[in-house]
């Protein structure tokens, strides 16, 4: 796996990353960072795709399931430490699935198996993160 950043240097400070999959995504930074607010910071994006990884394992898991999953949002809370390196310190996760009679201890199990095994991302920040997750079911 592979990005490559690239300055924008009239922007302030934005960046624009080309991904080795050949996306791109542009970052920037706050007004009192020198940005222009012009895109989401860096560390929003990865807390966006924290949140992606473990939606998309439990939407895998409970297909895999031959449960009927409709969908599947994630909400995402994150408090950083006060200074520099500022980690995340705690993170808080709610899903809403929804599906037809989608058995919440499979849903329950699908968001631990993420969090325990599949999610790369959210077991790298589990390092110095406390992550907590939290979840509803709707009928669709």
């Amino acid at each position: 796996m592979e990005c490559t950043i690239n300055w924008m240097p009239a922007s302030g400070m934005g960046f624009v990353a080309e991904t080795g999959s050949g996306h791109f995504l542009t970052m920037d930074g706050a007004p009192d960072g020198g940005g222009r607010n012009l895109a989401p910071r860096p560390m929003e994006t990865v807390l966006a795709g924290t949140g992606g990884c473990t939606a998309y394992d439990v939407v895998l898991i409970l297909k895999r399931g031959r449960h009927d999953v409709r969908g599947c949002q994630v909400k995402v809370q994150a408090e950083r430490a006060a200074t520099d390196p500022k980690v995340f310190t705690r993170i808080s996760m709610h899903f809403v699935v929804s599906g037809r009679q989608l058995p919440a201890a499979a849903v329950e199990r699908a968001i631990a198996l993420s969090h325990e095994r599949y999610c790369s991302a959210s077991i790298m920040l589990a390092k110095t993160a406390e992550i907590s997750t939290s979840f509803e079911l709707v009928e669709a």
